[in-house]
């Protein structure tokens, strides 16, 4: 290569720093060399750039390469003169350009259509008319329309599944062949040559719309030259000095992106999608989504193509879009890909086979780039696991029953057998559930699946049949359906609800014999990958639950597909566990790792682990030892001692809400022992600072006098908002935050500058080792690690030293997102201080970033700090 990753431009927006440098170096090299990175830069290092720029400067360095390359004359291997050999690719080559250039052309005609008229677009009436919507006819009065269609034999209906209903896509057969005939199909067109023209590009992930809405705002900053300029308009001038905007489009499900009224009103992403895949099913054509792409609506989806790609835009601009042009967003998006340079999408629709063929997306060659990777392997066992209550069992197997009442004599054949087998294996889970239910002694545990599946005729059951049954027919839409229906007819508006159980008082809004069927999938699942689990639930009463133990399986698809993939998060450490749990089939040399150091100077920052109370007694939070009143008292005591001597806010983390209300009573009602009035610790701490609690969600009951919350969401930014504004008061006294490790202000909250000048962290957030999953997860990974090491001379030791360490990481990771909240930009400074013997250990110290350890103090008494901190910010701010 010409350049090195030293010398090599990235064309940042600004002036980047060394670390930014060193981290979209690795990028490159990481992408050039087609391997799987684990890369950590501090958040407020600027990652979602650094990412973008070495990962796009690839991208057009690949292209231009590969096209040269593509274009290059090989005379000697042809049997026709040089010269012509010569004419023909350099044809071929000005064609391909010309291709490239007509879209350049068509978006650069929408960027300044939208730019002479923005207003008249955003408020007038689309270019095409909007096609009529004929659904007003759809919901009909007839109880029939959730009568179950005739349903052959297995083998007819494979057949029929093939040549009428629908596969993976999502699509009907039907739908399939209009949308190839307009050049946008589920499989990808080809191209004059014969080859399928999806170039490489970037799948770019992460959790959220919003992180995904914050990561396109940056994509608007970066100015990129061409991969490849048009030879006759560059006139003499460098390639660098061009510059071509990044093709970019995001990716949502239908709940995202559905335009149509009464469908995107159910609400859940199940039933939208249920409703909108029958929509497409309807024979009667004016019964179909209005908006669905069709022959005569190709101009439409090619202009929501050109508009799509002429600016960056959020998911909420691509449903604003469709809105405007009356094409569905969803399915016009898709075709809209293979002109893409960087895909958007949150974790589901990338990390999900099903999601992705749903899609029409392959990996194949392409790059993914999953960012807030700290959650990757948490999310793809959230995604894969699926729980199911005793309740909403008992509702869909009545809400069945009513429905068998109704159409009794009209199920035939297959219908009738395979319908009976859904009420049996109903019927044997409701009763292993009631009888876990019944015996109080049990809490929590391992499901036994022999007794779970002991019903009356399950074993002669065929899950897997009986699974496609469930799809094809759509049984549990049929009966919801009715459901519905039935309610309606009873008594208006004052109906009594058929089949609703007694605990249950709203009716489930996703169709509850649908979630039922989802968990009736994981029944097919490995055992060797996931375990089922029992447990009672003082919310949602006795639950059974599958949950997948081990992500390699899921994961090691998308890693063999794409050509690289990189994990980049602001706090990976501890990065083993990737390696160990995530990626353990693959070579060490095929693993890139990376830990960035900070922007800010280190005399920004003091780190100090805190292992002694005033007492002189260590501080061991512990759950055997953290509910001792003297550790609440020396606890109270360092809270105070920080609050005083760190200006503006102080943010402490604590263990689990249950210590942080124990704590909460325990100090309204002792006593500091240098008190020499009547106050409280409580009283001490409003005195030195206004304090606020992290509430809970509406099922757990706060210690807090505010109102109960509406949700998470809406209660961490009402308490952020009343800090915010308490720091802001100019009083000077800041505030106190009192959060929880892992809680909803210990993840993506920025605490810059006066609202984190220091971070507590107290103890460490140890899952609960004798829960049924944990028992589970730790016995699964001792024994993997001892087949892997051969079974014997010392394996057991190993597995138990693997599953520790395991243990261990997954607490560290949470401490890391906590610590991490503080630092927000090379301006920032900041204390802290974690609170626990154990943080003096090397053991647990190796598992903190890179740029707090090189920080790090020596373990301090809370008697030692109060200088420490004096010193450390005088002068600051």
């Amino acid at each position: 290569m010409p350049n090195t990753n030293s010398t090599r431009d990235f064309h940042h927006p600004y002036t980047p720093y060394d670390i930014q440098n060193e981290f979209m170096g690795a990028v490159y090299t990481c992408l050039e060399e087609g391997k799987v990175g684990i890369f950590e830069s501090p958040t407020g290092t600027g990652k979602s750039l650094s990412l973008i720029c070495g990962s796009m400067t690839w991208l057009r360095d690949h292209k231009r390469r590969t096209f040269e390359e593509g274009f290059s004359v090989d005379a000697a291997n042809s049997e026709e003169p040089s010269w012509i050999v010569e004419h023909a690719q350099k044809q071929r080559k000005q064609e391909a350009l010309r291709r490239k250039q007509d879209l350049n052309d068509r978006i650069a005609k929408i960027k300044a259509k939208e730019k002479r008229a923005k207003e008249r677009y955003e408020s007038g009436e689309p270019k095409y008319k909007r096609q009529k919507t004929a659904l007003g006819d759809v919901e009909n009065n007839d109880e029939a329309q959730f009568a179950l269609d005739d349903y052959e034999s297995d083998e007819e209906s494979h057949k029929r599944a093939r040549a009428g209903a629908f596969d993976e896509s999502g699509l009907s057969a039907e739908t399939q062949a209009l949308m190839a005939s307009l050049g946008y199909s589920v499989d990808a067109p080809k191209d004059d040559d014969g080859e399928a023209p999806d170039e490489t590009k970037i799948f770019f992930c992460s959790r959220t719309h919003s992180q995904l809405t914050q990561f396109s705002s940056e994509l608007g900053r970066v100015k990129m030259p061409p991969a490849i300029a048009p030879d006759e308009d560059v006139s003499g001038r460098e390639i660098d000095t061009l510059v071509e905007d990044v093709k970019h489009l995001t990716l949502g499900s239908r709940k995202n992106l559905c335009i149509n009224s009464k469908v995107n009103k159910l609400g859940s992403a199940t039933a939208i999608n249920e409703r909108c895949l029958e929509l497409q099913q309807n024979s009667k054509s004016e019964s179909r989504c209005p908006h669905m792409p069709t022959k005569e609506s190709e101009p439409l989806v090619n202009d929501f193509r050109d508009h799509a790609l002429a600016k960056i835009r959020d998911i909420e601009d691509l449903g604003v879009l469709g809105k405007k042009l009356g094409v569905c967003p969803y399915y016009a998006s898709r075709p809209a890909t293979k002109y893409c340079e960087i895909v958007t999408l949150p974790y589901p629709l990338l990390l999900q086979r099903t999601a992705r063929e749903a899609l029409g997306l392959s990996l194949k060659d392409h790059i993914v780039i999953i960012d807030e990777a700290h959650n990757l392997m948490d999310a793809i066992a959230g995604i894969y696991s699926v729980s199911v209550t005793l309740d909403q069992v008992q509702q869909a197997r009545a809400q069945l029953t009513a429905y068998l009442q109704k159409f009794r004599n009209k199920l035939k054949g297959k219908n009738r057998v395979y319908v009976a087998q859904t009420v049996r294996i109903l019927d044997s889970i409701i009763a292993y559930l009631q009888s876990i239910d019944a015996n109080t002694k049990a809490t929590d545990g391992l499901a036994d699946m022999a007794a779970i599946m002991s019903g009356k005729g399950v074993d002669q059951i065929n899950i897997y049949k009986l699974n496609t049954y469930l799809q094809e027919s759509r049984l549990a839409r049929k009966v919801d359906g009715y459901t519905v229906f039935a309610e309606q007819a009873e008594s208006g508006s004052a109906q009594k609800p058929i089949a609703k159980s007694a605990k249950n008082s709203p009716r489930h809004t996703v169709p509850v014999l649908m979630h039922v069927q989802a968990f009736l999938l994981s029944l097919m699942n490995p055992s060797s990958e996931g375990r089922f689990f029992y447990a009672k639930e003082e919310a949602s009463g006795t639950t059974l639950q599958y949950m997948l133990l081990d992500p390699t399986y899921h994961f090691k698809d998308i890693v063999e597909e794409a050509r690289a993939v990189v994990l980049a998060g602001g706090t990976m450490s501890p990065m083993s566990d990737y390696e160990q749990h995530l990626l353990s089939y693959l070579d060490p040399s095929k693993i890139m790792t990376l830990s960035c150091g900070h922007v800010i100077p280190p005399s920004n920052l003091l780190a100090a682990p805190i292992v002694r109370g005033t007492s002189g007694a260590d501080f061991d939070f512990t759950f055997e030892n953290r509910n001792k009143e003297k550790t609440m008292i020396d606890l109270g005591t360092a809270i105070l001692t920080f609050a005083q001597h760190i200006p503006d806010g102080v943010v402490v983390f604590f263990p689990s809400y249950s210590f942080l209300d124990a704590c909460i009573v325990a100090w309204k009602r002792i006593k500091p022992a240098s008190s020499t009035s009547t106050s409280t610790f409580w009283d001490s701490f409003t005195k030195t600072k206004p304090v606020f609690l992290e509430q809970r969600s509406q099922q757990q009951p706060s210690t807090s006098t505010q109102p109960p919350p509406i949700s998470k969401e809406a209660t961490a930014d009402s308490v952020l908002t009343a800090y915010s504004a308490a720091i802001a008061s100019g009083k000077g006294r800041g505030a106190l935050l009192f959060a929880v490790i892992g809680g909803t202000l210990s993840e993506g909250i920025n605490f810059s500058d006066a609202l984190g000048r220091g971070v507590v962290v107290v103890g460490l957030p140890f899952p609960n080792p004798h829960s049924a999953e944990w028992k589970a997860k730790m016995q699964y990974i001792a024994a993997k690690t001892q087949a892997k090491s051969g079974g014997g001379g010392g394996s057991g030791s190993d597995g138990k030293a693997a599953a520790r360490e395991f243990y261990e990481n997954v607490c560290m990771r949470a401490v890391n997102q906590c610590v991490g909240r503080a630092i927000r930009h090379k301006g920032d400074y900041a204390a802290i201080l974690m609170l626990d013997r154990r943080y003096g250990s090397k053991r647990i110290q190796d598992k903190l970033p890179k740029w707090i350890r090189g920080s790090l103090t020596g373990g301090l008494g809370v008697r030692d700090v109060g200088g420490r901190l004096d010193g450390f910010f005088k002068g600051k701010g």
